[in-house]
């Protein structure tokens, strides 16, 4: 970056226009701006070095906010990040700066799977095959599901609010990845 605004002044200071600047250093349609900046940034002060930031200052989203985050999350990566702004009485809005800016993580939504234990999957192979069985001499023809009510006693989920942050979903270890469900709960 710094070099290609030593090229800038350079070509302007041998009497070159922006636009014949533009052609020379083949730079793409939207660095026009860039050199225009560039002209006048060392026209003011007699540099190309960036100005004083005139920002706030940071004063929350410190080194030592961010190693405590992270060690939070990588103890339980299930934790909401408004509970964890509570604990650390903070700004609702800084954990997740913190999470996705620095930390490069990212909230993920927990997946609903259905659980199948061994058991149960050779129970699912022997019902399929004598279905099929039956469908296939014709006794199936007329064939009525109905629904019934499941009284759970599972996990509750929410499944807009149940989350994991993460740096992505294959790194979410499956206990905290999916919400494994049964048919029929003991």
């Amino acid at each position: 970056m710094e070099s290609e605004r030593s090229a800038i002044i350079e070509l302007h200071m041998a009497g070159k226009s922006p636009s014949e600047i533009l052609k020379l250093l083949n730079n793409a349609k939207g660095r026009r701006a860039f050199i225009y900046m560039t002209i006048n940034r060392y026209k003011e002060t007699g540099d190309t070095v960036d100005k004083p930031r005139s920002d706030r200052p940071c004063s929350v989203t410190t080194s030592a906010l961010k190693k405590v985050v992270r060690e939070r999350i990588r103890r339980n990566p299930h934790r909401s990040m408004r509970k964890m702004a509570l604990e650390l009485n903070i700004s609702r809005r800084a954990i997740p700066k913190v999470v996705k800016r620095d930390l490069g993580m990212r909230s993920f939504k927990r997946k609903t799977v259905q659980f199948l234990s061994g058991s149960v999957k050779e129970k699912r192979v022997s019902r399929s095959k004598s279905l099929l069985a039956l469908h296939a001499i014709g006794v199936l023809e007329n064939t009525i599901f109905s629904d019934e009510k499941i009284f759970t006693i599972e996990e509750a989920t929410n499944s807009q609010n149940d989350r994991v942050i993460s740096t992505s979903v294959s790194a979410i270890p499956d206990k905290f990845r999916y919400i494994s469900r049964m048919k029929k709960p003991l």
